[in-house]
C-alpha cells in the first residue's frame, strides 16, 4: 500500500509563478511512499504578478512590500503613501495560510547583482536598497518560525550574487542563516541543463536545510541534455499566425535594425557586421537587398543601395541563435539589440509578413534584369529551336517550343508535281495549274508584308510589358512569363525607410529568417506552458494578458520568471529528502553530487559533542 504525503510550499518573490508550477509537478516515490506539493500561497509587490500567480497556480498571491521605510525612499525616491507600513512576519504567516510551510522558495530581485547592470551603478542606493531586499524578506522568514524552523530553504539569484560584486551580502546572508541553526550551502546551476531546457540558464542556488528536523543529504538534481531553439519553437504557430493571439506577435522594428539582424551570422553577435565592407557613405559594396517572396529563388529585382548604416555598430546585443543550438539566458531586457534574443528561422510561410526582401551578392541573377536586347551564342532555353535531322533530339518537356521541331529532308521535289500546300518562290515560275483542291499552283512566297521593318508591331504586342500600378492588367494565361505579355508592373512602394517601424521578413545569406523571438515563444523557452497542449497555450496567453497586453510588461514577468521544469527538478529532490527523513532513513545513495551535506557525521562517530548548528558545508 502506497501511503500518499503532500508537503506545502511558500513562494517569496512568486512573481507568475514559475517556481510554484514546476513543485506543483514534482512527484516522489519512495519508502512506500508517493509525495506531491502543495503550494500555499505568494508574496509580491507586483499586484498584476499576484493575480497572473493566482490564476496559474489556484493559491492566492498577496500584495506585499518587503522593503522598510528607509529601503523604499531609496527605491522609489520619495516618502510612501498614507496607508503604507512595514511588512512583519505575521504578514509571513498569512501568506501561507497560517501554516508552517515545509519548503520556502525565494527568488529576490536581482538587478543590483545582474551582469547587464555596470559595477560603477550597482553601488547607486538605488539598487543597494534593492538588494537589501533579499535580507529583509529572509529575516521576516526566520523570524515568522523562531520556534518551529521551515525545514528547507531554496534561495535563488544571478550567478554574481556569489561573486566579488555580492560576496559580502552573501556572507551577510550565510551568517544569519547559521544564527538561526540552518547549513547551507551555495552553487551555480544551469537551469536549462537541470530542466532540459532549450535555453542556457546559469543561476545561483543557495539551498538551506535544518540539520534537527532534515538529518539526511540533499543531493543535487540530475543534469539532462539542453535542447535547441527549434525543438521548442517548431512545435508552435509562426510568429504572426492570428491562431496563436496577441502575445505572438511579431515586434514591430525599424527597418535598419531588421537589416542588421539578416547580417548577423547565425551563432554570432553584432561583430559579425564588421567583416562587411561599407563604403564612406554607410552603404555596403558587396550585397544588395531585393524584394522577393518566401520560397522564391528567382526572379527579376531591383537593388537598392540602403542596406545598413555604418557596419561597426558597437553595441553588445544584436546576437542571432541558430536553429539547431540551445538559446542564451531568457532576461528581462529582451529588446533586439539589448541581449540574445533573436533566432534564425528557417521556416518561410505566407503566414509571415508581406514585407519579404533576400540578401544577394551584387551581380547575382537576383540583381539582374531580362534585357531584350540579345548577343552572343543562342540562349540555353532556345525555344523553337530546330534540330538537325541526323542529330538527337532535346528532352521531350510540357514547355511549348521547347526544341519540339526538326529539319526533315523528305520534302517535295522540285521534280515532282504532286506537292500539296507548294509555297512558290516569288522570283520562281508556278507549278502548272490544275483542278485538284490543294494541288499544283497554290501557294506563293509574297515580300510585300507591309510590316514594319523596325518591328514596332512586335514592340507594342505586349512582350516585356509594364502595366501602371492604377491600371488593370490583361487576362492572365496559362504561359504567362515576363517575356510574352505584360507580366511586369510598375510599383511605386519604395524601399523602407531606415528608421521606419515594420515587421519584415529578409531572407538571410545562410536562408533563414533571422528575427526577434515572439513574447510566447521567450514563455515556450522558459518552459512556462506546454507549447504541444492548446488548452495550456490558452490558459497561460489568458492568464497574462487579463490585466495587460503590453508587450513589455509580459516580457519582464517572462524574464524574471524561474524555469518551471528546473523548478520541478530541485522540487523533487526537496521532496524526495524531507519524505527519507520523515521515514528515518538517514542514509541514501545517489549518482548526483551531495548538495547539503551533514559534515558533523564524523563528530558524532568520535563521540564530541555535536554543535546546535552547522556552517556552511
Amino acid at each position: 500500500m502506497t501511503i500518499k504525503v503532500k508537503k506545502t510550499l511558500l513562494c517569496m518573490f512568486g512573481a507568475i509563478g514559475g517556481g510554484a508550477l514546476g513543485f506543483k509537478k514534482s512527484s516522489v516515490k519512495v519508502a512506500g511512499m508517493e509525495g506531491t506539493w502543495e503550494c500555499l500561497g505568494s508574496m509580491d509587490i507586483d499586484a498584476r504578478a499576484n493575480r497572473v500567480f493566482a490564476r496559474r497556480v489556484g493559491v492566492p498571491a498577496l500584495d506585499i512590500d518587503f522593503a522598510d521605510r528607509s529601503q523604499y525612499i531609496a527605491i522609489n525616491g520619495h516618502q510612501p503613501p498614507e496607508g503604507w507600513r512595514e511588512a512583519t512576519p505575521a504578514d509571513v504567516r498569512r501568506a501561507s495560510q497560517g501554516r508552517r510551510p515545509d519548503c520556502v522558495f525565494l527568488s529576490a530581485p536581482c538587478k543590483g547583482f545582474s551582469g547587464l547592470l555596470p559595477e560603477s551603478k550597482s553601488l547607486n542606493p538605488k539598487y543597494v536598497a534593492m538588494n537589501g531586499l533579499a535580507e529583509r524578506a529572509l529575516w521576516l522568514l526566520l523570524e515568522a518560525w523562531r520556534d518551529d524552523p521551515v525545514p528547507m530553504i531554496l534561495f535563488e539569484n544571478v550567478p554574481r550574487l556569489v561573486s566579488a560584486r555580492g560576496r559580502a551580502f552573501a556572507d551577510q546572508l550565510m551568517g544569519m542563516l547559521s544564527a538561526f541553526g540552518y547549513a547551507s550551502r551555495e552553487t551555480v546551476h544551469d537551469c536549462g541543463e537541470l530542466g532540459g531546457l532549450g535555453q542556457t540558464r546559469k543561476r545561483c542556488l543557495i539551498v538551506v536545510r535544518h540539520p534537527e528536523k532534515v538529518p539526511n543529504c540533499l543531493y543535487e538534481p540530475p543534469k539532462r541534455p539542453l535542447r535547441s531553439v527549434g525543438d521548442v519553437l517548431g512545435k508552435m504557430w509562426l510568429p504572426g499566425d492570428p491562431l496563436a493571439g496577441q502575445m505572438h506577435r511579431m515586434p514591430r522594428l525599424q527597418w535598419k535594425t531588421w537589416v542588421r539582424l539578416a547580417f548577423v551570422e547565425a551563432g554570432s553577435d553584432w561583430r559579425s557586421l564588421n567583416r562587411l565592407d561599407v563604403d564612406d557613405e554607410g552603404n555596403l559594396r558587396d550585397y544588395l537587398i531585393v524584394p522577393g517572396l518566401a520560397g522564391d529563388d528567382q526572379g527579376q529585382y531591383v537593388g537598392d543601395p540602403r542596406v545598413i548604416e555604418h557596419a561597426n555598430y558597437s553595441h553588445a546585443g544584436f546576437r542571432v541563435t541558430r536553429w539547431g543550438q540551445s538559446a542564451n539566458c531568457i532576461t528581462r531586457a529582451v529588446a533586439p539589440g539589448s541581449s540574445a534574443q533573436q533566432v534564425a528561422d528557417p521556416r518561410f510561410t505566407d503566414l509571415g509578413p508581406n514585407n519579404l526582401y533576400r540578401i544577394v551578392p551584387k551581380g547575382s541573377m537576383g540583381a539582374e534584369v531580362a534585357d531584350p536586347r540579345h548577343h552572343g551564342p543562342a540562349k540555353h532555353s532556345n525555344e523553337l529551336a530546330v534540330q538537325a535531322w541526323g542529330g538527337a533530339g532535346r528532352a521531350v518537356t510540357s514547355a511549348h517550343g521547347s526544341g519540339a521541331c526538326v529539319a526533315d529532308p523528305r520534302g517535295p521535289q522540285d521534280t515532282k508535281l504532286f506537292g500539296k500546300y507548294h509555297c512558290a518562290s516569288w522570283g520562281a515560275s508556278s507549278r502548272t495549274v490544275i483542278s485538284g483542291d490543294n494541288n499544283g499552283a497554290y501557294a506563293v512566297q509574297d515580300p510585300r508584308t507591309s510590316m514594319d521593318p523596325n518591328r514596332t508591331a512586335y514592340l507594342t504586342g505586349g512582350h516585356f510589358g509594364v502595366t501602371r500600378w492604377v491600371d488593370s492588367c490583361g487576362a492572365v494565361s496559362a504561359s504567362a512569363c515576363h517575356d510574352n505579355g505584360s507580366w511586369s508592373v510598375a510599383d511605386p512602394r519604395l524601399m523602407p525607410a531606415g528608421n521606419e517601424q515594420l515587421v519584415a521578413m529578409i531572407r538571410a545569406l545562410d536562408g533563414t529568417w533571422h528575427r526577434p523571438f515572439s513574447t510566447l515563444e521567450l514563455a515556450a523557452l522558459q518552459s512556462l506552458f506546454d507549447p504541444e497542449d492548446p488548452a495550456d497555450v490558452a490558459a497561460f496567453t489568458d492568464a497574462m494578458t487579463l490585466d495587460t497586453s503590453s508587450d513589455g510588461q509580459h516580457r519582464e514577468w517572462i524574464g524574471n520568471a524561474v524555469p518551471p521544469d528546473a523548478a520541478e527538478a530541485m522540487g523533487n529532490e526537496i521532496l524526495r529528502t524531507l519524505m527519507l527523513a520523515d521515514a528515518g532513513e538517514t542514509f541514501q545513495l545517489s549518482a548526483t553530487p551531495v548538495w547539503v551535506r551533514p559534515y558533523v557525521a564524523a563528530l558524532q562517530l568520535s563521540g564530541q559533542d555535536v554543535p546546535a548548528f552547522e556552517g556552511r558545508a
